[in-house]
């Protein structure tokens, strides 16, 4: 039987399947910075505070100065975000802030509900400022839905990985922000209400970078049931169990088998999200994940009663300043440094 259950083309954002709900994926060409962590450039013509345009290669998304997301409340799920080029400059309703990047995954839950605001600084005012993430939705099984918000930084230094070489010596690298792969040294703790906290879940979070002709096998999951998708979003092409698969497919593997990849005549890379389902209803209602309408109703009337704890910072923007040093504050002053 096939290893390959379908191949579609990808959307924006890319579809998810039970627990993830979907992943958004930025890659902004911005300019130089103006001095004020902007663009240097004019935004006539765009739609700011909601510009998603592209232009010239980069959207100013939600901010007017400075590109990025402004304060917006979240419940009843998690967000995992790779930022593989530029910083983001975190800030929330609980005080916390950071900066990270260049590697480093923020792994959010929000739980009974959180506000942040997630900014894209332009710290380089001499040289573009290119900025590549992902943003994973990951949904909470009814039972952790309503925990306190937390989030977990993990540092691009502290990211396990691995290179594997085929017998022609080219090579495939794999980062593992969750999930265990045998090679890779032990993966990092998810937060502990997350559904990846789960033995049982057998989750896999892994972005993989194919040298042009590799050949590499991503080996079976542990589960019979699991979900397994792989976003084949740069490249040319892959040849799997024969068939040849143009980049810019999302393709839904059988979990159960391993699988041979075999990378056609350019670099190639690939999320991997992979995981048993939770299996439950999902309700789904702007920035609210929860399982019925009902909840999603009680969820926005409880962020209109107590905007969940507030937004503590001058403005719905925050940046955090020209050092580019990269760094979480916690609620309680506590600061850790990458």
């Amino acid at each position: 039987m096939s290893p390959i259950i379908d191949a579609r083309p990808l959307t924006h954002p890319w579809e998810g399947s039970d627990p993830f709900l979907f992943c958004a994926y930025h890659n902004d060409a911005y300019p130089r910075g103006n001095g004020r962590m902007g663009p240097d450039a004019s935004l006539a013509g765009r739609n700011l505070g909601s510009d998603f345009s592209r232009n010239d290669g980069w959207s100013m998304y939600h901010g007017d100065i400075v590109p990025g997301f402004p304060a917006h409340p979240h419940r009843g799920f998690e967000t995992i975000t790779i930022v593989r080029k530029g910083v983001i400059d975190h800030s929330d309703s609980l005080g916390a802030t950071a900066r990270y990047g260049h590697g480093d995954v923020q792994w959010l839950t929000a739980g009974s509900g959180i506000m942040h605001a997630e900014m894209f600084p332009l710290l380089n005012d001499n040289a573009p400022n290119p900025l590549e993430l992902f943003q994973i939705w990951l949904n909470l099984p009814a039972v952790s839905k309503m925990v306190p918000p937390h989030f977990t930084m993990m540092w691009s230094e502290r990211v396990p990985g691995a290179r594997f070489t085929d017998s022609a010596g080219r090579g495939t690298s794999v980062t593992v922000i969750a999930g265990a792969l045998e090679g890779a040294a032990s993966p990092l703790a998810p937060p502990p209400n997350s559904w990846a906290a789960r033995a049982d879940a057998d989750m896999a979070i892994w972005t993989i970078r194919m040298d042009a002709g590799a050949r590499w096998t991503l080996p079976a999951a542990r589960g019979a049931n699991n979900t397994r998708r792989l976003y084949f979003f740069a490249g040319s092409s892959i040849s799997i169990d024969d068939r040849k698969i143009a980049a810019g497919q999302l393709i839904t593997l059988d979990a159960s088998q391993s699988v041979e990849l075999h990378n056609g005549d350019a670099v190639a890379e690939f999320l991997l999200l992979q995981s048993r389902p939770i299996g439950e209803s999902v309700a789904m209602g702007g920035p609210f994940v929860m399982n019925s309408r009902a909840e999603i109703q009680q969820a926005f009337l409880d962020f209109r009663r107590t905007q969940f704890g507030g937004w503590p910072w001058p403005d719905s923007a925050p940046v955090l300043g020209h050092d580019p040093a990269r760094f979480a504050r916690r609620p309680d002053g506590t600061v850790e440094r990458a």
